[in-house]
């Protein structure tokens, strides 16, 4: 049995923002299908609290990204959207061994009782029908009612819409001011890439693209990056692979085991330098995605709240984590109107032994005067005292 490579905390959390693409200046030629590419995916959220998640997360790459550049990808079918932990859009070359999950999520929705439409199957086939004839279509033009007015309640064509759409049988064909457009899956997919490996070459496939997007990693956080393959799967996937053993300490002081990339030494050469930029991070970003992980390296215990009652929350609504270099400095909450042209920081927390000097202070400054910028926004207000 090799020894484990030891990895000490610094060099984790180094690690991890180059896999993350957060180490470098975050300048340039804007390339987005590059940062998804190196990203594994990107994750669409319909909330928009200043810029809806997808565009803040690819922002935080490069700011010289605008909002505009990301849907014309969509439809030029260099991505397709689905379900990873949550709706992705997902470079179009992992179409081939996504064809397990739409089998997968596929018999799940359908025998979800949550997803149970009410709907006869001849009423199904003709919300089916009216597309494959009248072309995109999105939810509103179907008029079916939800039963209750609770927030998460879904009209019965909506479930209908949404089964089609987990099973691969319809696909988004296109969104316009966010709302998807439904079409056939046979329209939108290149049908050269809608043949699967094989169940077992698909998801060690996608463990390996998984463990190489994590860098170093625990099977359960090989298994989650996808979401896409049960425990087992990770498991017999791990038996498969010559995998390097390591040992990465963690803020607490404590080391861990974990499994790292073939060539996790020669990541670890590379990824010394940090750019000492401070930078605003969505609350969805994939480097916090995984709150446990973000914990252990770095020592910061971040939640998001935006479904918890106000009574009950530690911080606030919306809240971004603030990264300088390779330590999270503290949190912040915005509020945005964009048609008034205005951007109030709502709420600050600085984190614990952190001081924040005048130059910290001003990057800041600088990054949320950034940040309005790509909402259009010129005007920044803070509601509550600044921290020096």
């Amino acid at each position: 049995m090799t020894s484990p490579l030891k990895i000490a905390n610094r060099s984790a959390r180094r690690l991890w923002l180059h896999a993350n693409d957060l180490a470098s200046n975050p300048s340039g030629p804007v390339d987005v299908m590059a940062i998804i590419r190196r990203l594994g995916f990107v994750q669409i959220d319909t909330i928009r609290n200043v810029t809806r998640a997808h565009h803040h997360i690819l922002w935080s790459r490069n700011r010289n990204y605008s909002e505009k550049q990301l849907w014309p990808l969509l439809k030029k079918r260099d991505l397709f959207e689905h379900f990873t932990h949550d709706a992705s859009l997902i470079p179009m070359e992992v179409l081939p061994y996504w064809q397990r999950q739409f089998r997968r999520l596929g018999a799940k929705v359908a025998n979800s009782d949550w997803y149970k439409t009410g709907l006869e199957q001849d009423e199904v086939r003709r919300i089916r029908e009216r597309i494959a004839q009248e072309g995109p279509l999105s939810t509103h033009a179907f008029d079916t009612k939800a039963e209750t007015r609770e927030m998460w309640a879904r009209p019965p064509h909506k479930k209908a819409l949404d089964q089609m759409w987990y099973a691969g049988d319809l696909a988004t064909c296109h969104r316009e001011n966010f709302v998807k457009f439904y079409d056939l899956g046979e329209r939108v997919f290149p049908s050269e890439l809608c043949q699967c490996p094989g169940e077992e070459l698909a998801a060690g496939w996608l463990c390996d693209q998984a463990l190489d997007r994590l860098g170093m990693a625990t099977i359960g956080e090989v298994q989650r990056f996808w979401e896409a393959m049960s425990a087992p799967e990770a498991r017999a996937w791990l038996g498969r692979r010559n995998l390097v053993p390591l040992l990465v300490q963690g803020a607490d002081g404590i080391w861990r085991e974990m499994w790292g990339a073939d060539d996790i030494e020669v990541r670890l050469e590379r990824s010394e330098a940090v750019s000492s930029h401070l930078r605003l991070l969505n609350p969805f970003d994939p480097a916090i995605r995984d709150r446990n992980r973000l914990e252990r390296l770095f020592g910061f215990d971040y939640r998001n709240e935006m479904f918890v009652p106000q009574s009950k929350r530690r911080w606030g609504y919306y809240v971004y984590p603030l990264l300088e270099g390779e330590r999270f400095v503290g949190r912040l909450e915005l509020k945005a109107d964009r048609a008034k042209g205005w951007m109030r920081v709502s709420g600050f927390w600085p984190e614990p032994r952190v001081k924040w000097t005048a130059t910290r202070l001003g990057k800041l400054e600088r990054e949320l005067a950034r940040f309005a910028r790509l909402a259009g926004i010129k005007d920044v207000e803070w509601a509550v005292p600044r921290p020096v």
